[in-house]
């Protein structure tokens, strides 16, 4: 099922409340059109119109669905109007420095697969400054950083990311073969720049001292600098 097809066809049927104008709209005859509907709630497994002989009304589910499905169709017209203009034109993306690079590479894989017609532009850039860049224009989407608080901005998917520690081979918790945090007690610790990731910064920190570990110095680096 082409779901982005659907939503759209959704989003007219919620904008008309009514099948035959939204299908007049869609250039389409009445009957496809409310099967696509019906595959959509099937494959959302939840109904989104309650359908009566006088009138269409959007259910709850469907409510819900209306915004998220609006934004989606948006993004996609978005990207497929940067193709049209050519190679001349390419999506900015905001990236942190230190995201590793096989991360980096798998996302910008997986979403050639889906639009293999879009540039990408990457730009390294901290969470802190993406939130003014998105603001400004300078770049169209981020790879931020969580927890993060921005009014106005819209997030996407969240990546999970397991979190490790970087030892010296000097240090004797190399030969263990899981580390605790608590582990890593009368050791310094070094992070990336506070001020590029606020949010991540705290919460780091906070879970450390949550699990027994309280850095004897905490440093701050970027790139060659974490090393």
């Amino acid at each position: 099922m082409d779901l982005v097809r659907h939503l759209r066809y959704f989003t007219v049927v919620a904008e008309e409340l009514h099948f035959g104008n939204a299908a007049i709209r869609l250039g389409m005859a009445q009957p496809p059109l409310s099967q696509r509907i019906k595959r959509l709630e099937e494959e959302l497994g939840v109904r989104l119109f309650d359908r009566s002989a006088r009138q269409v009304r959007l259910t709850e589910a469907g409510r819900l669905l209306l915004a998220e499905a609006r934004e989606i169709v948006a993004r996609v017209d978005r990207l497929h109007e940067l193709a049209r203009q050519g190679q001349g034109t390419a999506l900015r993306v905001g990236v942190p420095p230190d995201l590793a690079a096989a991360v980096l590479a798998a996302l910008v894989a997986g979403f050639r697969d889906i639009h293999p017609d879009v540039r990408l532009a990457p730009t390294e850039i901290w969470t802190a400054d993406q939130v003014t860049a998105l603001a400004e224009g300078v770049i169209d989407v981020g790879l931020v950083r969580h927890p993060l608080a921005a009014p106005g901005l819209r997030f996407g998917r969240v990546l999970v990311q397991r979190q490790g520690v970087l030892l010296a081979d000097a240090d004797p918790l190399t030969g263990v073969g899981e580390v605790h945090l608590a582990d890593l007690a009368g050791r310094e610790l070094l992070l990336p720049p506070m001020e590029g990731e606020p949010g991540w910064h705290a919460e780091v920190l906070s879970e450390c001292r949550r699990h027994g570990f309280v850095p004897t110095q905490l440093h701050q680096g970027a790139g060659l600098g974490l090393v």
